[in-house]
Protein backbone atom coordinates (compact mmCIF):
# COMPACT_ATOMS: atom_id res chain seq x y z
CA UNK A 1 0.00 0.00 0.00
CA UNK A 2 1.23 3.07 -1.37
CA UNK A 3 2.58 5.56 1.93
CA UNK A 4 0.60 8.48 0.61
CA UNK A 5 -2.94 6.57 1.01
CA UNK A 6 -2.26 5.44 4.13
CA UNK A 7 -2.83 8.23 6.63
CA UNK A 8 -6.07 9.23 4.05
CA UNK A 9 -7.60 5.72 4.50
CA UNK A 10 -6.72 6.12 8.92
CA UNK A 11 -8.44 9.68 8.88
CA UNK A 12 -11.69 7.84 6.74
CA UNK A 13 -11.59 5.42 9.77
CA UNK A 14 -11.02 7.18 12.54
CA UNK A 15 -12.36 10.73 11.85
CA UNK A 16 -15.85 9.12 11.49
CA UNK A 17 -14.98 7.45 14.99
CA UNK A 18 -14.39 10.55 16.96
CA UNK A 19 -17.29 11.82 15.90
CA UNK A 20 -19.80 9.07 16.93
CA UNK A 21 -17.67 9.60 20.22
CA UNK A 22 -18.56 12.75 20.51
CA UNK A 23 -21.96 12.44 19.76
CA UNK A 24 -22.63 9.18 22.07
CA UNK A 25 -20.90 11.70 24.99
CA UNK A 26 -23.05 14.42 24.44
CA UNK A 27 -26.29 12.23 24.24
CA UNK A 28 -25.21 10.72 27.74
CA UNK A 29 -25.22 14.21 29.42
CA UNK A 30 -27.97 14.96 32.62
CA UNK A 31 -28.24 17.53 33.98
CA UNK A 32 -28.94 17.73 37.61
CA UNK A 33 -31.52 20.36 38.29
CA UNK A 34 -32.25 21.24 41.29
CA UNK A 35 -35.49 23.12 43.08
CA UNK A 36 -37.55 23.84 45.87
CA UNK A 37 -41.52 22.58 46.24
CA UNK A 38 -42.39 25.80 46.93
CA UNK A 39 -44.72 28.36 45.70
CA UNK A 40 -41.92 30.40 45.30
CA UNK A 41 -39.94 28.20 42.72
CA UNK A 42 -43.33 28.10 40.68
CA UNK A 43 -41.06 28.77 37.48
CA UNK A 44 -38.74 25.94 38.00
CA UNK A 45 -41.77 24.00 38.82
CA UNK A 46 -44.27 24.55 36.49
CA UNK A 47 -40.91 24.00 33.45
CA UNK A 48 -40.47 20.43 35.30
CA UNK A 49 -44.33 19.68 35.08
CA UNK A 50 -45.20 20.71 31.33
CA UNK A 51 -42.22 19.47 29.61
CA UNK A 52 -40.87 23.24 28.63
CA UNK A 53 -37.56 22.04 30.12
CA UNK A 54 -37.02 19.14 28.76
CA UNK A 55 -38.09 20.37 25.46
CA UNK A 56 -35.81 23.28 25.15
CA UNK A 57 -32.92 21.06 26.51
CA UNK A 58 -32.68 19.00 23.09
CA UNK A 59 -32.98 15.33 22.90
CA UNK A 60 -28.94 15.27 23.59
CA UNK A 61 -29.74 16.16 27.24
CA UNK A 62 -31.56 13.89 30.23
CA UNK A 63 -33.07 16.52 33.02
CA UNK A 64 -32.70 14.87 36.58
CA UNK A 65 -35.08 17.07 38.83
CA UNK A 66 -33.34 16.97 42.73
CA UNK A 67 -35.37 18.01 45.21
CA UNK A 68 -34.02 20.20 48.40
CA UNK A 69 -35.56 22.26 51.50
CA UNK A 70 -32.85 24.32 51.85
CA UNK A 71 -30.60 26.57 50.37
CA UNK A 72 -27.50 25.04 52.31
CA UNK A 73 -28.22 21.66 51.05
CA UNK A 74 -28.81 22.56 47.60
CA UNK A 75 -25.17 24.74 48.16
CA UNK A 76 -23.21 21.27 49.47
CA UNK A 77 -24.44 19.39 46.29
CA UNK A 78 -23.09 22.32 43.89
CA UNK A 79 -19.84 22.46 45.57
CA UNK A 80 -19.66 18.21 45.68
CA UNK A 81 -20.53 18.52 41.82
CA UNK A 82 -23.78 16.64 42.66
CA UNK A 83 -25.98 19.14 41.22
CA UNK A 84 -25.15 21.08 37.75
CA UNK A 85 -27.84 24.15 38.17
CA UNK A 86 -30.40 25.08 40.37
CA UNK A 87 -33.19 27.66 41.89
CA UNK A 88 -31.95 29.31 44.51
CA UNK A 89 -32.76 32.43 47.16
CA UNK A 90 -30.07 35.31 47.31
CA UNK A 91 -28.49 34.49 50.75
CA UNK A 92 -27.16 30.98 50.48
CA UNK A 93 -25.72 31.70 47.01
CA UNK A 94 -24.22 34.96 48.39
CA UNK A 95 -22.60 32.33 51.07
CA UNK A 96 -21.37 29.46 48.08
CA UNK A 97 -19.68 32.78 46.31
CA UNK A 98 -18.26 34.02 49.30
CA UNK A 99 -16.80 30.50 50.96
CA UNK A 100 -15.60 29.72 46.99
CA UNK A 101 -13.77 33.07 46.75
CA UNK A 102 -15.52 33.50 43.83
CA UNK A 103 -15.40 30.69 41.94
CA UNK A 104 -17.64 27.89 42.19
CA UNK A 105 -21.28 29.72 41.14
CA UNK A 106 -22.64 32.03 39.14
CA UNK A 107 -26.18 33.48 38.47
CA UNK A 108 -27.53 33.37 34.94
CA UNK A 109 -31.14 34.18 35.29
CA UNK A 110 -33.51 35.60 38.44
CA UNK A 111 -36.95 33.30 38.73
CA UNK A 112 -38.99 35.03 41.62
CA UNK A 113 -39.58 39.05 42.67
CA UNK A 114 -41.28 39.39 46.48
CA UNK A 115 -43.24 36.85 48.26
CA UNK A 116 -42.25 37.28 51.86
CA UNK A 117 -43.69 39.80 54.64
CA UNK A 118 -44.26 40.16 58.54
CA UNK A 119 -46.91 38.82 60.02
CA UNK A 120 -47.89 39.60 63.58
CA UNK A 121 -50.73 38.65 66.12
CA UNK A 122 -53.79 40.97 65.66
CA UNK A 123 -52.63 42.82 68.57
CA UNK A 124 -49.78 44.24 67.08
CA UNK A 125 -50.21 47.58 65.68
CA UNK A 126 -46.43 48.47 65.45
CA UNK A 127 -43.23 48.64 65.96
CA UNK A 128 -43.15 49.49 69.57
CA UNK A 129 -45.58 46.51 70.22
CA UNK A 130 -43.13 43.83 69.99
CA UNK A 131 -40.79 44.73 72.99
CA UNK A 132 -40.47 42.05 74.74
CA UNK A 133 -41.87 39.76 72.29
CA UNK A 134 -40.49 36.64 70.35
CA UNK A 135 -40.57 36.55 66.56
CA UNK A 136 -39.38 34.10 64.10
CA UNK A 137 -37.56 33.64 61.01
CA UNK A 138 -36.86 30.36 58.65
CA UNK A 139 -33.14 30.54 60.03
CA UNK A 140 -30.23 32.16 61.00
CA UNK A 141 -29.05 34.62 58.25
CA UNK A 142 -31.45 33.56 55.56
CA UNK A 143 -33.17 35.97 53.88
CA UNK A 144 -35.87 36.80 55.94
CA UNK A 145 -34.09 36.50 58.86
CA UNK A 146 -31.44 39.18 57.60
CA UNK A 147 -34.80 41.18 56.75
CA UNK A 148 -36.13 40.63 59.86
CA UNK A 149 -33.54 41.96 61.64
CA UNK A 150 -32.72 44.65 59.51
CA UNK A 151 -36.08 45.79 59.67
CA UNK A 152 -36.41 45.80 63.81
CA UNK A 153 -33.05 47.64 63.62
CA UNK A 154 -34.30 50.68 61.59
CA UNK A 155 -37.48 51.15 64.01
CA UNK A 156 -34.88 51.63 67.20
CA UNK A 157 -34.78 47.77 68.03
CA UNK A 158 -32.68 45.69 68.74
CA UNK A 159 -32.39 41.73 68.58
CA UNK A 160 -28.83 40.25 68.49
CA UNK A 161 -27.74 36.76 66.60
CA UNK A 162 -28.72 34.73 70.35
CA UNK A 163 -31.98 35.75 70.46
CA UNK A 164 -31.76 38.35 73.30
CA UNK A 165 -32.42 42.34 72.75
CA UNK A 166 -35.30 44.20 72.61
CA UNK A 167 -37.06 41.00 70.07
CA UNK A 168 -36.04 37.90 70.79
CA UNK A 169 -35.53 36.07 67.06
CA UNK A 170 -35.83 32.38 67.42
CA UNK A 171 -35.29 31.19 63.83
CA UNK A 172 -37.00 27.66 62.60
CA UNK A 173 -38.71 25.37 60.40
CA UNK A 174 -42.00 27.13 58.52
CA UNK A 175 -44.19 24.47 60.00
CA UNK A 176 -42.96 24.85 63.54
CA UNK A 177 -43.52 28.54 63.13
CA UNK A 178 -47.35 28.18 61.94
CA UNK A 179 -47.85 25.85 64.83
CA UNK A 180 -46.28 28.21 67.21
CA UNK A 181 -48.02 31.18 65.87
CA UNK A 182 -51.66 29.45 65.88
CA UNK A 183 -50.54 28.23 69.53
CA UNK A 184 -49.58 31.72 70.80
CA UNK A 185 -45.81 30.79 71.31
CA UNK A 186 -44.87 33.89 69.24
CA UNK A 187 -45.92 37.21 68.20
CA UNK A 188 -44.93 36.90 64.47
CA UNK A 189 -43.07 35.95 61.66
CA UNK A 190 -40.58 36.99 58.94
CA UNK A 191 -41.09 34.16 56.00
CA UNK A 192 -42.14 33.58 52.56
CA UNK A 193 -44.78 32.19 50.71
CA UNK A 194 -47.04 30.57 50.90
CA UNK A 195 -46.10 30.59 54.49
CA UNK A 196 -46.94 34.46 54.93
CA UNK A 197 -50.24 33.17 53.81
CA UNK A 198 -51.06 30.30 55.37
CA UNK A 199 -50.35 32.39 58.51
CA UNK A 200 -52.74 35.25 58.11
CA UNK A 201 -55.62 32.47 56.68
CA UNK A 202 -54.70 29.71 59.05
CA UNK A 203 -53.18 31.61 61.76
CA UNK A 204 -55.41 34.60 62.00
CA UNK A 205 -52.59 37.05 61.66
CA UNK A 206 -52.31 40.50 59.84
CA UNK A 207 -49.25 41.53 57.95
CA UNK A 208 -47.57 44.06 59.99
CA UNK A 209 -44.79 44.47 56.98
CA UNK A 210 -45.36 43.60 53.21
CA UNK A 211 -41.42 42.99 52.43
CA UNK A 212 -42.08 45.21 48.53
CA UNK A 213 -42.90 48.07 50.43
CA UNK A 214 -39.19 48.47 51.26
CA UNK A 215 -37.91 47.99 47.88
CA UNK A 216 -37.82 50.99 44.76
CA UNK A 217 -40.25 49.55 42.69
CA UNK A 218 -41.92 46.72 45.02
CA UNK A 219 -39.06 44.23 43.75
CA UNK A 220 -36.77 42.23 45.08
CA UNK A 221 -34.63 39.00 44.19
CA UNK A 222 -36.57 35.77 46.23
CA UNK A 223 -35.60 33.24 43.63
CA UNK A 224 -32.83 33.19 41.19
CA UNK A 225 -31.16 31.03 38.92
CA UNK A 226 -27.66 29.36 40.04
CA UNK A 227 -25.09 27.25 38.23
CA UNK A 228 -21.53 25.77 38.76
CA UNK A 229 -19.32 28.14 37.04
CA UNK A 230 -17.59 24.78 36.06
CA UNK A 231 -20.27 23.14 34.33
CA UNK A 232 -21.32 27.08 32.77
CA UNK A 233 -17.87 26.53 30.82
CA UNK A 234 -18.19 23.17 29.97
CA UNK A 235 -21.90 23.72 28.46
CA UNK A 236 -22.71 26.94 27.64
CA UNK A 237 -25.03 25.77 25.00
CA UNK A 238 -26.53 23.52 27.09
CA UNK A 239 -27.43 26.57 29.93
CA UNK A 240 -28.36 28.53 27.28
CA UNK A 241 -31.05 26.26 25.81
CA UNK A 242 -32.51 26.07 29.86
CA UNK A 243 -32.96 29.36 30.20
CA UNK A 244 -34.65 29.67 27.19
CA UNK A 245 -36.87 27.26 29.20
CA UNK A 246 -36.95 29.49 32.36
CA UNK A 247 -38.06 32.69 29.53
CA UNK A 248 -40.95 30.55 28.67
CA UNK A 249 -42.20 28.95 32.15
CA UNK A 250 -42.11 32.70 33.02
CA UNK A 251 -44.66 33.63 30.31
CA UNK A 252 -46.55 30.89 31.25
CA UNK A 253 -47.00 31.13 34.47
CA UNK A 254 -47.82 35.23 33.73
CA UNK A 255 -50.12 34.51 31.11
CA UNK A 256 -52.06 31.22 32.87
CA UNK A 257 -51.48 31.91 36.64
CA UNK A 258 -54.61 29.40 37.54
CA UNK A 259 -52.99 26.31 34.96
CA UNK A 260 -49.76 26.76 36.36
CA UNK A 261 -50.88 27.27 40.06
CA UNK A 262 -52.71 23.28 39.37
CA UNK A 263 -49.10 22.42 37.83
CA UNK A 264 -47.52 23.92 41.48
CA UNK A 265 -49.71 22.21 43.58
CA UNK A 266 -49.32 19.27 42.21
CA UNK A 267 -45.53 18.85 42.08
CA UNK A 268 -45.64 19.99 45.28
CA UNK A 269 -48.02 17.51 46.94
CA UNK A 270 -46.02 14.74 44.62
CA UNK A 271 -42.74 15.83 46.05
CA UNK A 272 -43.76 16.53 49.42
CA UNK A 273 -46.52 14.17 50.42
CA UNK A 274 -48.71 17.41 51.80
CA UNK A 275 -51.08 18.93 48.94
CA UNK A 276 -51.87 23.08 49.67
CA UNK A 277 -55.19 24.01 49.00
CA UNK A 278 -56.40 26.41 46.32
CA UNK A 279 -57.28 29.60 48.49
CA UNK A 280 -53.48 29.61 49.89
CA UNK A 281 -51.48 29.18 46.37
CA UNK A 282 -54.07 31.88 44.89
CA UNK A 283 -53.67 34.16 47.51
CA UNK A 284 -49.74 33.84 48.06
CA UNK A 285 -49.70 34.19 44.21
CA UNK A 286 -50.77 37.44 44.39
CA UNK A 287 -47.58 38.33 46.55
CA UNK A 288 -45.04 37.28 43.76
CA UNK A 289 -43.88 38.30 40.74
CA UNK A 290 -41.81 35.67 38.34
CA UNK A 291 -39.35 37.42 36.54
CA UNK A 292 -36.26 36.17 34.81
CA UNK A 293 -34.28 39.55 35.39
CA UNK A 294 -31.64 38.58 38.19
CA UNK A 295 -32.41 41.95 39.67
CA UNK A 296 -28.64 42.28 40.89
CA UNK A 297 -28.65 45.59 42.55
CA UNK A 298 -31.20 44.01 44.88
CA UNK A 299 -29.07 41.18 46.05
CA UNK A 300 -26.31 44.08 46.56
CA UNK A 301 -28.16 45.66 49.29
CA UNK A 302 -29.48 42.75 51.06
CA UNK A 303 -25.66 41.30 51.31
CA UNK A 304 -24.86 44.65 52.65
CA UNK A 305 -27.52 44.04 55.10
CA UNK A 306 -26.29 40.96 56.31
CA UNK A 307 -22.87 42.30 56.09
CA UNK A 308 -23.46 44.93 58.38
CA UNK A 309 -25.64 42.07 60.91
CA UNK A 310 -22.51 40.67 61.14
CA UNK A 311 -24.08 37.53 58.94
CA UNK A 312 -22.05 38.02 55.89
CA UNK A 313 -18.00 38.42 55.28
CA UNK A 314 -17.63 40.36 52.15
CA UNK A 315 -14.29 41.16 53.25
CA UNK A 316 -12.97 37.55 52.09
CA UNK A 317 -14.03 38.62 48.59
CA UNK A 318 -12.16 42.25 48.33
CA UNK A 319 -9.17 39.79 50.43
CA UNK A 320 -9.40 37.63 47.16
CA UNK A 321 -9.97 40.47 44.67
CA UNK A 322 -13.45 39.73 43.73
CA UNK A 323 -16.46 41.72 43.41
CA UNK A 324 -20.13 40.91 43.66
CA UNK A 325 -20.49 41.80 40.14
CA UNK A 326 -18.37 38.47 39.28
CA UNK A 327 -21.16 36.43 40.46
CA UNK A 328 -23.52 37.00 37.86
CA UNK A 329 -23.14 35.79 34.08
CA UNK A 330 -26.16 37.33 32.04
CA UNK A 331 -24.67 36.10 28.61
CA UNK A 332 -26.72 33.03 28.23
CA UNK A 333 -29.72 34.88 30.06
CA UNK A 334 -29.26 37.39 27.10
CA UNK A 335 -28.58 35.16 24.13
CA UNK A 336 -32.07 33.20 25.31
CA UNK A 337 -33.69 35.76 25.17
CA UNK A 338 -32.24 37.54 21.56
CA UNK A 339 -33.18 33.42 20.25
CA UNK A 340 -36.94 33.73 21.82
CA UNK A 341 -36.75 37.68 19.82
CA UNK A 342 -37.68 38.92 23.87
CA UNK A 343 -35.78 42.02 25.26
CA UNK A 344 -32.84 41.87 26.59
CA UNK A 345 -31.54 41.96 30.53
CA UNK A 346 -29.59 44.86 31.18
CA UNK A 347 -26.78 44.60 33.87
CA UNK A 348 -27.97 46.68 36.78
Amino acid sequence: MSRRRLPVLIALFVLPLLACTRSAERSELTVRLGFFPNVTHATALVGLEAGIFARHAGSGVTLKPMAFNAGPAAVEALFSDALDITYIGPNPTLNAFIRSRGEAVRVVAGATSGGAAFVVRPEIASADDLRGKKVASPQLGNTQDVALRRWLQTQGLRADLAGGGDVSVVPQDNAQTLAAFRAGQIAGAWVPEPWATRLVLEGGGKVLVDERDLWPGGQFVTTQVVVRTAFLRRHPDVVERLLRGQAEATAFVNAHPEEAQRLVIEAIARTTGQRLSEPVVAAAWRNLTFTYDPLPATLRKAAADAAALGLLDLGALERAGVGLDALYDLRPLNNALRFLGQPEVAPQ
